[in-house]
C-alpha cells in the first residue's frame, strides 16, 4: 500500500485532490476530522489544551472561536496549539493506516494541513502540496463556510504559503485551474505517474 501526503492551505482544492484518490480505491484519513472525534472522545486533550489555552474550555467542551480567535492572531499560539495535539492526533492517524493497510486498500491519503511538521509525513512514500491562488481560496472559504472576507483573510494569512507548503513537499498540484474537472485531471495525470 502506498501512503500519499496531501497538505496546503485551506481553500486551496485539497477535497477534490482526495477525491481522484478515492475513486482509486483510496483510504482517506482527515486530520481535521479525528482532531474533532478525539475532541469529543479524549479528555486528556481538551485538559491539554484548556493548561495551554485556558478559558477556550467550558463544560468539556471547546469554544473553537475562542480558540481560533488566539491561534489565528498569534503565530507562536498556533505553534503552541499544534505542539499540543500532535502527539494525540499522531497516534490516531496511526491507527488509520494500519486499518488501511489491513483492508488492503491500494492507497491511503493522509489529508493534514500540518503534515510535515506533526510528523506524519514520515508515514508517507509521497507528500503533495495542493496551492491555489489567494483571492481563490478567500473567495472559496467565503463561499463554504459563510465567514467574512476579514475572518478569512485571518485564517489564511495564520497559515504557511503557498512557497512554504511547496518547498516541504515532494510534489505541488497548483491549483489555478478554471474548473473543478480540470484540476481533477490534473491531479490524477499525477497520480496516474505515482501509483
Amino acid at each position: 500500500m502506498k501512503v500519499f501526503g496531501i497538505t496546503g492551505g485551506t481553500g486551496c482544492g485539497k477535497t477534490t485532490a482526495l477525491s481522484c484518490l478515492k475513486d482509486r480505491g483510496g483510504y482517506l484519513i482527515d486530520c481535521d476530522e479525528v482532531y474533532h472525534r478525539l475532541l469529543e472522545e479524549d479528555r486528556d486533550l481538551l485538559a491539554a489544551l484548556d493548561a495551554r489555552f485556558p478559558g477556550v474550555v467550558e463544560d468539556g467542551v471547546l469554544d473553537r472561536k475562542k480558540l481560533g480567535t488566539i491561534v489565528f492572531a498569534d503565530p507562536a499560539a498556533l505553534q503552541d496549539l499544534n505542539a499540543t495535539i500532535g502527539p494525540f492526533v499522531l497516534r490516531a492517524i496511526e491507527a488509520q493506516v494500519d486499518a488501511a493497510r489491513s483492508q488492503g486498500a491500494p492507497v491511503a491519503a493522509i489529508d493534514a494541513i500540518g503534515l510535515m511538521e506533526s510528523g506524519l509525513g514520515g508515514l508517507c512514500d509521497w507528500t503533495i502540496a495542493v496551492t491555489a491562488p489567494v483571492e481563490d481560496r478567500v473567495r472559496r472559504l467565503m463561499a463554504r463556510e459563510g465567514i467574512s472576507e476579514d475572518y478569512a483573510r485571518l485564517r489564511i494569512g495564520a497559515q504557511k504559503s503557498n512557497e512554504e507548503f511547496s518547498r516541504m513537499c515532494d510534489y505541488t498540484l497548483h491549483n489555478d485551474c478554471d474548473s473543478a474537472q480540470a484540476f481533477m485531471e490534473r491531479c490524477n495525470a499525477l497520480f496516474d505517474q505515482l501509483i
